[in-house]
């Protein structure tokens, strides 16, 4: 019978930085999940179950066949998709260098098979022939999914494998790795969400500061998790945000803030907005709910000026119609935006810091002088997100979850009129979305700002939302339920 034993372990991360596991002991056939904080050593724990990371200290024994999977592998596989084009113009025809989700499921394996039953298992076998890249994001999670199960691995850890899924995506998801689990299987779940453990899960572990602080009963650790949480969150009372650099770019206040008129979008006849009309009033807040691939990150492409069809269409963004002379910055300056891809654009070199400040210019990275005042309140942002001691830190040192708190903080800088976040909590521990949540609720409650949110969470919405528009599956396209709150 397969086991795994650490005694006394420690891994080397950095010079500074030591993952530290006393004492932890996996039995084949056993569910495990490790929660913990941003930066707590959750992916490197992660590193060192797979047999990536070397113990420099202790004992290691291992006698498992192990494959990992995380967000990261994840967003590296669909950037070198891209790049084998070196274009993101070209459409999803014969001309396309990029695999198909059959290719990347057998890269490893070539079993045509087990390909479709695994397919067939997470619901994606009509994506077999499409190609990766122009997959989304649920849907390519759930490919690689099968393309780590081709090689009937006896130890499969997965590292954050809920975040950006829907709520059916999840369900499915935690469905499969409770059958997987029921025949044998031995399970270990890397999160930083106590909520995504499964039912079938019995064993937790709690990583602090790259130390396994806490190991044992399911119903035992959460206890005493939750506890934690609820002291910080009462640390979080009469936070106010640092104030506006510049109010002068304020909108008048009954200028409807989005008009789409008959709005649509698509790709090789494919439909990726059909016919929405919509409308954001002042004063309304948005929450922006449907499946993975139903269009939702594209209808705020339009809104922020990056996608091409925005011209093509009847679209009014704070009182100018689209395509009437504006600049794309002038259409920004009134905006603040946080998304997965924005996340993955932002490679630069950079400190903290300098990630944060450079949301006063819409950019990424600082190409031009920065005032005393915005420094000031650069610092006042560090010192809420407590991240003070690491305003010249190197952004890309920083966790996944730390990088998109700071993005957060970036968006937030210009109190801007309307408020655009697409995903924004994923890969933050809860703790930390508490934090963002906060965020937004004081920031929209001065009264100037509007909200667009988007998350597959329900409960992630903050309490300022006033209506919703759902992006609900109607044959191989959607139709659109708009509702007040």
């Amino acid at each position: 019978m397969s086991t795994l034993q650490i005694s006394q372990g420690t891994f080397h991360l950095s010079a500074t930085r030591n993952l530290t596991l006393p004492a932890l002991q996996i039995q084949a056939g056993e569910s495990w999940a490790f929660v913990g904080a941003n930066a707590s050593g959750k992916s490197s724990l992660a590193r060192a179950l797979a047999g990536e990371l070397a113990a420099a200290k202790g004992e290691v024994a291992n006698t498992f066949r192990p494959v990992r999977l995380s967000l990261e592998q994840l967003q590296k596989l669909v950037s070198e998709e891209w790049q084998r084009n070196n274009t993101d113009m070209l459409s999803p025809d014969e001309d396309d260098t990029g695999r198909t989700a059959a290719d990347i499921i057998q890269e490893e394996v070539r079993d045509e098979a087990r390909c479709r039953q695994l397919a067939d298992t997470f619901g994606i076998t009509a994506l077999l022939n499409r190609r990766f890249k122009y997959l989304s994001t649920g849907e390519t999670r759930k490919t690689l999914l099968c393309q780590a199960l081709m090689a009937r691995p006896d130890l499969l850890i997965l590292d954050e494998p809920f975040d950006g899924l829907d709520v059916a995506s999840r369900a499915n998801l935690a469905q499969v790795l409770a059958q997987l689990h029921q025949q044998g299987h031995t399970v270990v779940l890397v999160l930083n969400r106590f909520d995504d453990i499964p039912d079938f899960v019995d064993r937790v572990g709690v990583l602090a500061e790259c130390e396994l602080t806490h190991v044992g009963g399911r119903e035992e650790i959460l206890a005493e998790a939750l506890v934690a949480q609820l002291a910080h969150s009462e640390n979080l009372q009469g936070m106010a945000l640092p104030e506006a650099d510049d109010a002068s770019a304020a909108l008048p206040p009954q200028t409807p803030r989005v008009v789409l008129r008959d709005g649509v979008v698509s790709y090789n006849d494919r439909p990726v907005l059909n016919h929405l009309d919509w409308t954001v009033q002042a004063g309304e807040h948005w929450q922006i709910v449907g499946p993975n691939g139903a269009g939702k990150s594209t209808l705020l492409s339009l809104i922020t000026g990056d996608h091409p069809q925005g011209y093509s269409n009847d679209l009014t963004l704070f009182g100018r119609r689209r395509g009437s002379g504006e600049t794309i910055w002038e259409i920004k300056q009134h905006i603040g935006y946080v998304s997965s891809s924005l996340h993955l654009d932002y490679r630069v070199s950079s400190s903290v810091r300098n990630v944060i400040l450079s949301g006063y210019f819409d950019s990424i990275g600082i190409y031009q002088a920065v005032s005393d005042r915005q420094q000031k309140l650069a610092e006042q942002w560090l010192q809420r997100l407590g991240m003070l001691a690491m305003a010249d830190t190197p952004f890309k040192s920083l966790s996944w979850g730390q990088q998109r708190l700071v993005l957060i903080a970036r968006a937030l800088v210009k109190h801007p009129a309307l408020l655009i976040l697409d995903e924004p909590l994923q890969g933050l521990d809860s703790i930390n979305r508490q934090l963002v949540r906060r965020f937004v609720d004081v920031l929209i409650g001065e009264g100037a700002t509007q909200l667009l949110f988007v998350s597959h969470h329900a409960e992630d919405a903050p309490q300022c939302i006033t209506h919703r528009l759902t992006f609900v599956p109607e044959g191989d396209s959607y139709r659109y339920q708009q509702e007040r709150l």
